[in-house]
């Protein structure tokens, strides 16, 4: 990884790939939606609200994903001192927010009809919401140690341990479903199938797979912003000294 510690090498990879995951990602997530709602048929208890699967599952998956994302980022930081280790994880942190938004949200939306409430506290939902909390305060800890100037891309190591600590959620909303009573059915694709009916599933993989490329070339546009921004900061700091 530490050939593209040189943000120039990584910028000269980044900029082809950014274009290509965004219009890859898109074509495949407009397909699968589509699909999903006009090809599938209803499910046979839950009807026409099981087509909310098509968004609520690749946002469940990228709000867990983004998270882990940061986790690796942050351990770069620390151990191995990876300069666009910092960059990544406040690149992830924005579109991982959002996406866990989008988790919580449909999954209200498709509780309504389905378990006769919006919101339940049981342990899927709440470690769900505790997720969103995380990312926000990630986001509050980067922005704060960017004003400071803590290193390049502006995060500094208490971001990065934050980052960490906040990992552990991750098995806890894996395993939530599983470990306690919840209205939230468990695991429905696992390493040993999938208990959810093919007719129904096959959309699911372009969305999921839509969704995860569209979130990468998110994150090389925010990384490269960043840099960007970064290079106008020190030129201006030059030109302040000079």
């Amino acid at each position: 990884m530490h050939r593209f510690a040189n943000p120039a090498r990584f910028l000269k990879i980044a900029r082809p790939l950014t274009g290509w995951l965004f219009w890859s990602g898109l074509s495949l997530l407009l397909a699968g939606c589509i699909c999903g709602l006009f090809v599938t048929p209803a499910d046979y208890l839950q009807g026409q609200t099981v087509r909310i699967l098509y968004i609520h599952v690749p946002a469940a998956w990228l709000g867990m994903a983004g998270w882990t994302g940061i986790a690796v980022s942050a351990l770069m930081q620390l151990v191995w001192r990876h300069p666009l280790a910092a960059v990544a994880g406040r690149a992830i942190a924005a579109p991982g927010a959002l996406f866990t938004a989008i988790c919580l949200a449909t999954g209200s939306i498709w509780g309504r009809p389905t378990w006769g409430t919006w919101w339940e506290w049981d342990g899927r939902m709440t470690s769900m919401l505790v997720l969103l909390f995380l990312y926000l305060g990630y986001i509050a800890l980067a922005n704060a140690s960017a004003r400071q100037g803590a290193g390049q891309g502006g995060v500094s190591n208490v971001t990065a341990i934050f980052g960490l600590v906040g990992a552990i959620n991750i098995p806890i909303i894996n395993r939530s479903v599983v470990w306690w009573n919840s209205l939230h059915q468990g695991p429905s694709i696992t390493l040993r199938g999938s208990s959810i009916d093919m007719a129904l599933l096959w959309p699911l993989g372009l969305t999921l797979l839509g969704f995860s490329l569209w979130f990468g070339a998110i994150v090389l546009m925010r990384m490269r912003a960043i840099l960007a921004q970064n290079k106008v900061e020190a030129r201006m700091q030059r030109l302040a000294r000079g």
